[in-house]
């Protein structure tokens, strides 16, 4: 009967460790997307700014750092991490195709940005400005809550 305790003792142990672990990674997870689109948004702020100055070194910069960080989007986004403080919509994980195919977006336009901004031109960094915007607006959309869960 002691041995029995002991056991299962032991495996109460080991689930709550388990389940405990998986929602620390879920606040990780949250937490690291959360930052990213924060950096995200300044980018696109910096970028708005610095279209307005012709500061075209700095939009080029900016859309890169886009570009890198929507190679990471989807990533940020695993199945079930949807416990806690966030603003992602159910549709992100039942339209992943759809979602993936956002973070695509974004990076083309933010290259399709630096590509302009590279080359000095007004007109074409004017144009791609607005497409950038586009493609963060759609996706958040879509896929983005007013609220944060919870809420």
């Amino acid at each position: 009967m002691y041995q029995r305790n002991i056991v299962w003792a032991g495996l109460f142990a080991l689930l709550t460790l388990f389940i405990t672990s998986q929602a620390f990674a879920q606040a990780d997870v949250i937490e690291k997307r959360q930052k990213l689109m924060k950096s995200n948004s300044a980018a696109a702020k910096a970028i708005k700014g610095a279209a307005e100055s012709k500061d075209y070194a700095t939009i080029e910069t900016k859309a890169k750092d886009l570009m890198g960080n929507a190679d990471k989007i989807v990533d940020l986004f695993p199945k079930g991490s949807t416990a806690g403080k966030t603003k992602a919509k159910a549709e992100i994980w039942d339209k992943s195709d759809d979602f993936a195919k956002g973070a695509k977006n974004l990076r083309k336009a933010a290259s399709e940005l630096a590509d302009a901004a590279k080359a000095g031109d007004e007109m074409g960094v004017t144009a791609k400005v607005k497409g950038l915007s586009g493609a963060c607006g759609a996706c958040h959309k879509a896929f983005r809550a007013e609220k944060y869960s919870g809420e």
